[in-house]
């Protein structure tokens, strides 16, 4: 028995060894891992760091063009669903570009998305509605009025940006149902008319739809007579307005579309 419990013991002793120097070595093969893990990173030459800067800036410029053009899709699937044709000649005003901020594209992309993708709707009426957006937008540039100076010597900037701001309305309101809305959306702008007679599209639609005017916008004035003057100047405005839309965007901006019913997709499809 002796002899036996001897022979155990060893036997023990020996596998409680090999456990030990199997561990080590696991720990020793995983630290050598790492290390050679770092001494790799450590041995990236300085030109292998730029290239790889070089790749990571062409590959943001890269989604910057596509979010570019997806936005300027959303223009030309407004156009195709709109009645109206192009043209005319006459003269043309002077050609804006109009900043709008990254986060609004990507608005503007999800906007698209979910209309002629998801076959959602904006709810509506909405809250805040443009009309009263633009008179948020108002009460925001009278508080900040002391600071702008850019039109020092001219008219009253509050008589300024009345008279731009009420222009901009008056646009949204015959825009709308001409050149802003998703094929999708034109049996809920029918129902829409219908329920609010009354009512200008001002009243009714909100800042996702405003938003879209911004990109027909400098189209819509090139358009026009307008002199260099008053193109700069509406320029100036329509850029302050979407620094606003931009700040505000949590507030302004609907958070969930809302499902269409069967009966409602039939007939959008229908028309």
């Amino acid at each position: 028995n002796l002899a036996k419990q001897k022979a155990l013991k060893q036997a023990a002793l020996q596998a409680s060894k090999k456990k030990t120097i199997i561990v080590a070595a696991k720990h020793s093969s995983a630290s050598k891992t790492e290390s050679e893990s770092e001494s790799s990173q450590q041995q990236i030459s300085p030109s292998q760091q730029q290239q790889q800067q070089q790749q990571q800036q062409l590959l943001q410029r890269s989604r910057k063009r596509g979010r570019d053009s997806i936005v300027e899709k959303t223009r030309d699937e407004r156009d195709d669903a709109s009645s109206g044709g192009g043209g005319g000649g006459g003269q043309r005003s002077p050609e804006i570009k109009l900043p709008i901020p990254n986060a609004l594209k990507a608005q503007l992309v999800d906007d698209w998305e979910r209309v002629t993708k998801d076959k959602l709707l904006v709810p509506l009426p909405r809250n805040p509605t443009v009309a009263q957006m633009l008179v948020q937008y108002q009460e925001h540039r009278r508080t900040i009025k002391d600071k702008d100076k850019r039109r020092s010597g001219k008219r009253d900037d509050d008589e300024v940006v009345d008279e731009i701001v009420d222009g901009l309305r008056i646009y949204f309101d015959k825009a709308l149902g001409n050149i802003l809305l998703y094929r999708f959306e034109r049996y809920q702008y029918k129902q829409m008319r219908e329920k609010y007679p009354d009512k200008q599209a001002s009243e009714i639609y909100g800042p996702e739809h405003l938003l879209r005017l911004f990109v027909q916008l400098p189209n819509m004035v090139a358009h026009t007579s307008m002199d260099d003057d008053a193109v700069q100047l509406i320029k100036e405005n329509m850029a302050d307005i979407l620094k606003y839309m931009h700040k505000a965007s949590k507030s302004l901006f609907v958070d969930e579309y809302e499902n269409a019913s069967p009966a409602y997709v039939a007939i959008a499809k229908a028309t």
